[in-house]
């Protein structure tokens, strides 16, 4: 009995650590994304009043290939070093030493295909910017091992210091070339100054270096798990960038700009808070992934969590849209407002989406996430080909309903794996919705009946959205709402 007794004392102090490390990473992860992406949106304000939608969709253009490319040199190995149960210093020392040849090889065929990029779009201006910014694959190699290494040992405190030094520094230098008529160039000064503070500061701020060891043993090992998760990764970036690359060359390029700049404000929302709980519950996970209740738990209370947090944003966000636009960039950016009202629709089906596809990836599981890209991919392509009969905005709108369709799609094979149904995920996450759905009714109103200038009815209406949807969160007690007071009281 004493034995047994012991046994459970040890298993609760491990328990309570694990819960302690979970919380504290959260933290460091969440003011990470909102302090750098806060900073991002204050120069993202200061280069659209510089630059014109047309200059933006220039580089969004350049940027799909750039991030295809990206996908190839960084995923896979990196949630491979995550998710592998023992990873040492010859694992990450091999993968940044491989990734960095993938690189190279990924550099050359951008510098080569650029002439066809230039000619396909029209615009030579494009062949100089593809091969300078393509430079950043080599820093983006290096970057994502050391995060795999934050990640693992949850040193995100050092990531943070990093990545916002990488934004300040960034951000600088991309505002004064905007301020001195540079142009296109201004947003590529941004991207590589980005990439190389950042890999410079986490070398400064994480305990991680390369060492001179490799091992191909190392890597083939990984890559039985890892090239499943690249596969879906490209197939997923691949379908998701069809949508900018058809928009540049069917439409034009300050549609694409609009596209672009719509996307923008909400996936800074989501990409704070939803990548924030991937980045830490994917070890949390991964190191339950012999316990099933476990992390059937884990899993709803992210969902439940990221919902009640994400939510209430993203339809605050698609209220005050045209304010907002207006007051920030001025009215040469109300083109934007469609596009922006739709993506806010849909990101709010991206917790369940984050939260089902970090389960499937912890428990090893990398075909069933492999098969589920390719069953969604067929189905986005499907609404794609009716999309680009119609207008822009029908294409989107689309794929809003897609994105809908998908929650079903990533929740379904989590009712064998987990036990948790995409019905008893829906359940938990509808009271934040509704809650949501009523404030974003009543924020919208309010812009009919505050007097003043866009700058004023901005302001009003967020504290009137905040102010409502806490206040009825607190009414009606909800359950992520005492949670997270819980968590802030120190009693969780």
């Amino acid at each position: 009995m004493a034995a047994e007794k012991s046994e459970g004392d040890e298993l609760k102090v491990a328990e309570s650590q694990m819960k302690d490390k979970v919380l504290k990473g959260l933290f460091w992860k969440i003011l990470e994304n909102g302090g750098a992406q806060g900073i991002q949106f204050v120069i993202a304000i200061l280069l659209a009043r510089l630059l014109t939608p047309a200059e933006y969709g220039l580089v969004g253009i350049i940027m799909i290939f750039i991030t295809i490319s990206n996908v190839v040199v960084q995923y896979g190995f990196s949630t491979a070093l995550v998710q592998k149960p023992r990873c040492d210093e010859k694992d990450f020392s091999s993968v940044c030493y491989f990734s960095l040849g993938i690189a190279l090889v990924m550099y050359l065929l951008l510098y080569l295909a650029a002439p066809a990029i230039g000619k396909f779009y029209g615009n030579e201006l494009l062949i100089p910017i593809v091969r300078i910014l393509a430079v950043v694959l080599f820093p983006g190699a290096v970057i994502s091992v050391q995060t795999a290494y934050v990640s693992r040992k949850m040193e995100f405190q050092g990531l943070f210091k990093a990545t916002m030094g990488a934004v300040v520094v960034s951000g600088a230098i991309s505002v004064w070339m905007a301020y001195s008529g540079m142009g296109v160039w201004a947003m590529v000064g941004q991207q590589i100054a980005y990439y190389l503070a950042l890999m410079a500061g986490l070398f400064l701020t994480v305990s991680w270096r390369p060492r001179l060891v490799f091992a191909m043993s190392r890597i083939r090992s990984m890559l039985a798990f890892g090239w499943k998760l690249l596969l879906a990764a490209l197939i997923d970036t691949l379908f998701s960038n069809l949508y900018g690359l058809i928009m540049g060359k069917i439409y034009n390029e300050e549609l694409l700009g609009a596209y672009n700049r719509g996307d923008q404000f909400p996936k800074l929302i989501v990409n704070n808070l939803g990548a924030a709980i991937q980045s830490v519950l994917l070890p949390a996970f991964a190191a339950r992934q012999n316990d099933v209740a476990q992390v059937r738990s884990m899993v709803r209370r992210a969902i439940r969590t990221s919902s009640f947090l994400v939510l209430p944003m993203l339809f605050g966000l698609f209220a005050v849209a045209d304010t907002m636009v207006l007051a920030l960039l001025g009215e040469k950016w109300l083109i934007c407002v469609p596009y922006l009202r739709i993506m806010c629709v849909a990101y709010s089906f991206w917790p369940i989406h984050i939260t089902n596809l970090q389960a499937i990836n912890a428990v090893g599981r990398s075909d069933v996430f492999l098969k589920l890209e390719i069953i969604k991919k067929t189905v986005g392509i499907l609404g794609l080909i009716i999309g680009i009969r119609y207008s822009p905005i029908v294409l989107v709108s689309i794929k809003a309903g897609i994105d809908f369709l998908c929650t079903f799609i990533n929740a379904w094979p989590n009712k064998k794996l987990l036990g948790y149904s995409i019905g008893s995920q829906w359940m938990d996450i509808m009271p934040s919705m509704g809650l949501s759905l009523v404030m974003c009714a009543a924020v919208y109103a309010l812009q009919f009946v505050i007097p003043g200038g866009p700058w004023v009815k901005l302001v009003l209406q967020i504290l009137a959205g905040a102010v409502l949807y806490g206040g009825l969160a607190w009414i009606f007690q909800m359950e992520s709402f005492r949670y997270l007071m819980g968590i802030v009281r120190g009693k969780r």
